[in-house]
Formats: C-alpha cells, sequence, structure tokens
C-alpha cells in the first residue's frame, strides 16, 4: 500500500499596494536606508491601508487568490488554519472569518499562535490530518498585519516588519512527494525578550497600559538574534543528518525573512550556496507567519516537481522549526 504524504499543491498570496520605504522610516526615527540595508536587508515593506480593514482581509484575497489558481472550489476544503498573532480580534478565530470571507462553509478552521514559526506548525499539523487519510484538502493561511502592533516611534522594530497575507493547499500524494519530516521545538524562556506586555489575561487592557505603549511590539534585539542564529541554523541542520540529506542534494532553503544575517548565518551553516536560498526581504520585510509561504509564492515558477526543499524558521515564545519536503508539482 503506497504511503500516503502530505503535499502542497498550490501558493496563493496577497500583498498590500502602499510600499512603506527606508527612506519614509527615516522621517519618522533616527535611522537611514544604508543602516537598515547593513544590518537587516530590507529595503521597503508593505503596509494594509484603508478604513476597516484587517487581517482576514488579506487571509481572505489570498485563499481566494489559492482557489482560484488550483481550480478548488470553497465548499470541497475540508480544514482551514489560519497562523497569525494579529487577529482581528480576541474572539472568534481569524480562520472563523477568512473562512465566511472566502465562502468556506463545509470545513472547520481554527487560528494556530506561533509567532513567525507559525507556518511551519500549521504545516506540521495539517500533515497529520492528511497522513491519517481523515482529510483531503487543507488550507494554511498565514496573515499578518503587523502594522496595527508596531510602535512606528521605536526604531528598533519599526524598520523590521510588513503587512501580507499567503496561502497553500495541502491534499494527500502517493507518489512519495510532500512532507517526509518535520523537527519543531519551543522555549518559554524567551518570552521575556520578544512579546507584547498588555492586552491578555496578565495584564488587561488599560489606560495605564495604553499610555505606557504597552500594545506594542516589544523586543531585546540582541538576544532575539542570537537565539535565531544559533536556534534556526542548527535546527536545519538537524533535519537534515536526520534525513541523510547533504547541501547536494538540496535544491532550496526556505528561511524565516526576519534578517539577512540570520537567513545568511543559516544557510553557512548548511552550506549552501546564495543561489539556492529563497530571499525576498529586502522587497516586504518580515511579514511574521507569512513570510516562508510568501517565498514558495514568490519562486514558484522556480520549483521542478521532486525538489527537496529546507524550511526553517524562528519566532516569539521562543519558537523554531524546520520542515523538510519534496516539491509535487511542477508550475505550468
Amino acid at each position: 500500500m503506497a504511503i500516503i504524504r502530505a503535499a502542497i499543491t498550490g501558493v496563493g498570496a496577497f500583498l498590500p499596494e502602499y510600499r512603506l520605504t527606508n527612506d519614509e522610516i527615516s522621517t519618522m526615527v533616527d535611522t537611514s536606508d544604508e543602516w537598515i540595508m547593513q544590518r537587516i536587508g530590507i529595503k521597503e515593506r508593505r503596509i494594509l491601508k484603508g478604513e476597516g480593514l484587517a487581517t482576514s482581509d488579506m487571509g481572505a484575497w489570498a485563499v481566494e487568490d489559492l482557489l482560484r489558481k488550483t481550480g478548488t472550489l470553497a465548499d470541497e476544503i475540508d480544514m482551514l488554519i489560519c497562523a497569525t498573532i494579529t487577529p482581528d480580534m480576541s474572539l472568534p478565530a481569524t480562520a472563523n472569518i477568512i473562512a465566511d470571507k472566502a465562502n468556506i462553509h463545509n470545513a472547520w478552521s481554527f487560528d494556530l499562535n506561533a509567532a513567525c514559526s507559525g507556518f511551519l506548525f500549521s504545516l506540521a499539523t495539517a500533515t497529520q490530518f492528511i497522513e491519517s487519510g481523515r482529510y483531503k484538502k487543507v488550507v494554511i493561511v498565514a496573515a499578518e498585519k503587523m502594522s496595527s502592533i508596531i510602535n512606528y516611534k521605536d526604531r528598533s522594530t519599526c524598520p523590521l516588519f510588513g503587512d501580507a497575507a499567503a496561502a497553500v493547499l495541502i491534499e494527500p500524494n502517493t507518489e512519495d512527494l510532500g512532507v517526509y519530516d518535520y523537527i519543531n521545538r519551543v522555549d518559554g524562556l524567551g518570552r521575556h525578550h520578544l512579546q507584547i506586555k498588555a492586552g491578555g489575561s496578565l495584564k488587561p487592557a488599560s489606560q495605564e497600559t495604553v499610555a505606557n505603549e504597552e500594545h506594542f511590539l516589544y523586543q531585546e534585539g540582541q538576544a532575539v538574534f542570537k537565539a535565531a542564529v544559533s536556534s534556526m541554523a542548527d535546527i536545519a541542520v538537524e533535519i537534515m543528518d536526520k534525513n541523510n540529506i547533504t547541501s547536494d542534494d538540496i535544491a532550496w532553503l526556505v528561511p524565516h525573512q526576519a534578517n539577512m544575517r540570520i537567513i545568511e548565518a543559516t544557510a553557512k551553516r548548511m552550506k549552501i550556496s546564495k543561489e539556492k536560498v529563497m530571499i525576498n526581504i529586502q522587497k516586504y520585510g518580515n511579514t511574521t507567519a507569512a513570510t516562508v509561504p510568501l517565498c514558495l509564492w514568490d519562486y514558484e515558477k522556480q520549483l521542478k516537481k521532486g525538489d527537496n526543499i529546507i524550511l526553517a524558521a524562528f519566532g516569539a515564545g521562543f519558537t523554531w522549526g524546520s520542515t523538510y519536503l519534496k516539491w509535487a508539482y511542477d508550475t505550468e
């Protein structure tokens, strides 16, 4: 009997039109295009503008793009997972709102919060439902309106993040294509270095928390950078060793797009040449959970059926992970 694997069979995305450039950011905080490019590698990032527009809108538009490209009917979807740290509201789940806006009515859905590792954690979750044979079509949508939680007076965070959404369709495959393995890990001590201090049950919203600007993302850059470099590189090498694959076997590394130096360190540790590394941080910045599927969307036409691909990410929590998969289709 053939092994059932969970395979990505399509990628869709949505990018806001507005481009926030380094030059514009330099009018908000004490920074420059040269400083941002040297230390982070970002040239511009997309920002969602418009009254009443939220994470769910971008997510729904990405899902609609995915369904159109794959010729999939909304009612064929069995499950929808939304990876996000910028939900429309505390409840209901943004996944439910996306499903409604995309006219998906025969699926159940839920949010998954693993910050920048959200797509990898969602892919591991979807894989279980596909491999079990229970579901045939699962959508993962990673959607983030990071501009809603960024303090544009804080130069340590405001140059880093952008808004975007990307979605993938996961289906069963019996050709030995799809997800082969994954390793995901967390370390809750990381919460002290990267968090939003207020707005949850620990510190509910109040006049004081708003006045103290505690509803914005807080980050201790050096601690996060150090942890990200070691964790993302080590776990990518670990999954290679576990599956007896070398850098020569790998067609593409798809790293989380947080910082060009982290990307380069991961590729170096894996002994992967830059030509095999998907990079679009310069165009979109860090879109958190959306970075990895957004890379797949950006590079889709270069992917070939059977390509060995390593996904790697690191995020708040701390969360980190790596996935090894074989690409399941050629793009026409």
